[in-house]
């Protein structure tokens, strides 16, 4: 029960890689609030979380809105009285060649990994500085740092993700606020599954581990950097990738 009686805020949690943080998370003792743009999926997600003991509060939300941001903070303060951890989580793709890619699909996904990361930060350390405490974890990715063909868009809100976690780090840190990243490699998600079984194994070659990931990966190393085992990271990016990229 590592994370007793704490409030979490995990965005896109309400299936894939913020499902597992959710549940781990409710596992170690906290109440979650799930926040999504899928308030029905959110609704199930709450429903087991709840199933587990915890108290939970599913939000429809778009983190592209900062002032839906704010209500949402403003319900979480109403409900629980405070949060004490946030994870960025919420984040989409429009793949396209650079030279094809559209102003919307541009804007689209660095609207939402980026500066919805940003909208969240800002609303949620302003209760965390009043407390002088709280943890922010970041989703960002390994292809924030390699980069990848195909996705200069979702490269470059990944890489600015990793940018944002430094700043946000240094300016809170003054108020014993952790900010840091996670980096996920290849992860076995709904989409990983519906790739073809030749090209899943010549990506399982490029990694040392020779296996894709779980979300339960990402969650534990999340679980980590909210809970006191991590008293002394921040501005940190932990790449969990079986080894793909090695710094």
């Amino acid at each position: 029960m590592r994370l007793k009686d704490k409030v979490a805020l995990i965005t896109g949690a309400a299936r894939g890689i913020g499902k597992a943080i959710a549940l781990r998370f409710a596992q170690e003792g906290a109440d979650i609030v799930v926040a999504d743009v899928n308030q029905e999926e959110a609704a199930r997600a709450c429903a087991e979380i709840e199933a587990l003991g915890r108290k939970s509060l599913a939000l429809g939300m778009d983190v592209t809105d900062y002032a839906q941001v704010e209500e949402a903070i403003n319900k979480i303060l109403d409900k629980f009285g405070k949060v004490d951890i946030l994870v960025n989580n919420a984040g989409i793709t429009k793949d396209n060649l650079l030279l094809r890619m559209s102003q919307m699909e541009w804007d689209a996904v660095i609207g939402v990994n980026l500066k919805g990361t940003f909208n969240c930060i800002k609303a949620a350390s302003r209760p965390m500085l009043k407390e002088r405490s709280g943890r922010i974890v970041n989703i960002a990715s390994i292809i924030g740092i390699i980069g990848n063909a195909g996705q200069a868009n979702y490269s470059a809100s990944k890489a600015g993700i990793i940018a944002l976690t430094k700043t946000a780090a240094k300016e809170l840190a003054s108020r014993n606020i952790n900010v840091n990243a996670v980096a996920p490699g290849f992860i076995q998600t709904e989409m990983t599954a519906r790739l073809p079984e030749e090209l899943k194994e010549k990506m399982k070659q490029a990694i040392p581990l020779n296996k894709f990931g779980s979300p339960d990966d990402v969650a534990a190393v999340c679980l980590f950097l909210v809970s006191e085992d991590s008293n002394y990271v921040t501005g940190q990016t932990i790449v969990v990738d079986g080894g793909m990229v090695m710094a």
